[in-house]
């Protein structure tokens, strides 16, 4: 599909009928559980409703809430359509709407229904793609894109002179987090789980890398940055790194979980934060961008980050919708570094 939309701007909603009698397909859970669960359906277009607009996916882009939902440990209701994040073109509108128009570019975030070609997008989730920024960026860039932006200007704001420690720092949303922080002024120790790794985290401006399956990881950072020496620690992991982070903050530090990329953390009393005063956040991109006025001022830093090149979106898988399942196991593997696309 060519990016070539901009002088079809405009145009009057057409009547959705004549799209949605048209053959297209998703990716359909009808159950919880592995990659296997995942099936490509082919169907009819879905038919707008009232507030939505039908879109022609170009991209759309693979996350670990993906996975969450695919084993049930967020449940929903089934049968499911993958995916909450893509972009592409309006093809048609709803009954009642007439923004975004027909031939506009969009991306959104927070929608279901995107490991598809055709998916019905609520309008107040779609944002228009500015020129000079192609779709499949824009479909790589807003849930994790919109992750680091909230975890870097609001939870909490990082300020020149903060020292941060980012976990899984080469993953899609760890390596914008730690450009962003990087941004706002912070000095950044990022973990990595290999050498080339290593080299992508580096390469995003964190000034310590470490290397967590090298030896053990407290004594590393510590070496690097001294003991109780980090203000903010943000974890994706979960799991397998949660205590060693309470362990590196310091006094009245913030521990940021906001991923269970390992699994997620066992319960733990409140008690344990008392050691050294430590303040606990659990939170959701969605509370964060809880208003339009909040979306499109997030987007409007990140899209603007890209097109200035102070932010570098990094593809690294480019699949089809039928392997989907193949996607959600190199996530889930935890060996890829970057963004995974399913192209329709």
């Amino acid at each position: 599909m060519s990016d070539d939309s901009a002088e079809n701007r405009g145009q009057p909603a057409v009547s959705a009928d004549a799209v949605t009698s048209a053959a297209s397909a998703a990716v359909v859970m009808e159950a919880p559980g592995g990659p296997e669960v995942l099936r490509l359906t082919e169907r009819d277009a879905p038919e707008p409703g009232p507030g939505q607009v039908l879109v022609e996916v170009a991209a759309a882009g693979v996350n670990f809430i993906d996975t969450y939902h695919r084993s049930g440990l967020y449940p929903v209701e089934l049968p499911f359509v993958m995916g909450l994040e893509g972009a592409g073109t309006v093809v048609a509108a709803g009954p009642d709407g007439d923004r975004p128009a027909v031939g506009d570019r969009v991306g959104w975030v927070g929608n279901a229904g995107s490991y598809a070609r055709h998916a019905a997008v609520a309008a107040d989730r779609a944002v228009p793609v500015p020129d000079g920024i192609d779709l499949e960026t824009a479909a790589a860039a807003l849930l994790q894109g919109l992750t680091a932006h909230y975890l870097a200007v609001s939870c909490p704001p990082l300020a020149p002179g903060m020292r941060v420690l980012v976990h899984a720092a080469a993953g899609g949303t760890g390596r914008l987090l730690v450009q962003m922080a990087k941004l706002r002024g912070a000095e950044v120790v990022a973990t990595v789980g290999s050498a080339a790794k290593a080299e992508l985290a580096r390469s995003a401006g964190a000034d310590h890398v470490i290397d967590y399956n090298a030896g053990d990881l407290v004594a590393a950072v510590v070496d690097a940055v001294g003991p109780d020496a980090i203000d903010v620690v943000y974890d994706g992991v979960g799991a397998t790194t949660y205590d060693a982070g309470l362990e590196l903050l310091r006094r009245r530090g913030t521990m940021v979980t906001f991923g269970n990329a390992s699994g997620p953390v066992e319960a733990k009393p409140p008690l344990h934060l008392s050691a050294k005063s430590l303040w606990l956040t659990r939170p959701t991109l969605w509370d964060y961008m809880a208003d339009r006025a909040e979306y499109e001022a997030r987007t409007a830093d990140l899209f603007g980050w890209i097109a200035s090149g102070r932010v570098e979106i990094n593809i690294s898988e480019r699949l089809e919708l039928d392997e989907a399942g193949r996607a959600h196991e190199l996530i889930a593997g935890r060996d890829n570094a970057g963004k995974i696309l399913l192209i329709p």
